[in-house]
């Protein structure tokens, strides 16, 4: 019977072996996030892909649920989700196509379209959310205190890569128990920035 190895520390013990000892850490550390990615991709695939949605599309959804109105200015659900307006575009197109987002003209300044959910954009992403939440969120595979710290760490490593970190915000909520849940505020600053939360 053969033992099964680990090929990110294959991986690092080649690093070593070939004169890169300053870069193996490192390497072992992008590689192990690209592939939890690809492990939690999986998990969030296996329930958005049955919707229909791809994470791209739910997170468009899940924006215009939190606003009041249902509808928002297609720039700022690009500048939101950090992604390029092209991907947007895509992305709204083919929900609009799905009937789960129209896209309509502001009322205040016709120049401005609007993506806007729908009745059946709304049931979707509740169901996604519901099924995100049971499957991937509520147990991601680490103790709570291991949550936050890992948490912590990535939100220094995004620091570190020049994108904006809201810090103190989050971690202040999570010892009063009388404010909103944490996945609920850490998911709105990171999906909307709701400063009202």
């Amino acid at each position: 019977m053969t033992t099964q190895r680990d090929p990110i520390e294959e991986a690092h013990s080649q690093w070593v072996r070939h004169g890169w000892e300053d870069a193996a850490d490192g390497m072992s550390m992008v590689t192990s996030l690209v592939r939890v990615n690809q492990l939690f991709q999986e998990r969030i695939d296996a329930v958005l892909r049955p919707l229909g949605l791809t994470f791209a599309r739910y997170e468009i959804l899940r924006l215009l649920a939190f606003v009041s109105s249902g509808a928002m200015p297609m720039t700022r659900v690009g500048s939101l989700l950090q992604v390029h307006p092209t991907s947007v575009t895509s992305a709204v197109d083919r929900l609009v196509r799905q009937g789960h987002v129209e896209r309509v003209r502001s009322t205040t300044d016709g120049r401005v379209v609007l993506a806007s959910l729908t009745d059946s954009g709304r049931e979707v992403v509740a169901e996604a959310t519901a099924g995100l939440n049971q499957a991937v969120f509520e147990a991601p595979g680490l103790h709570p205190q291991q949550i936050e710290q890992l948490t912590d760490l990535l939100a220094d490593l995004r620091a570190a890569a020049g994108d904006h970190v809201a810090r103190g915000s989050a971690r202040a909520s999570r010892s009063s128990p009388h404010a909103p849940s944490r996945t609920a505020v850490s998911n709105c600053q990171k999906i909307v920035g709701c400063p009202s939360i």
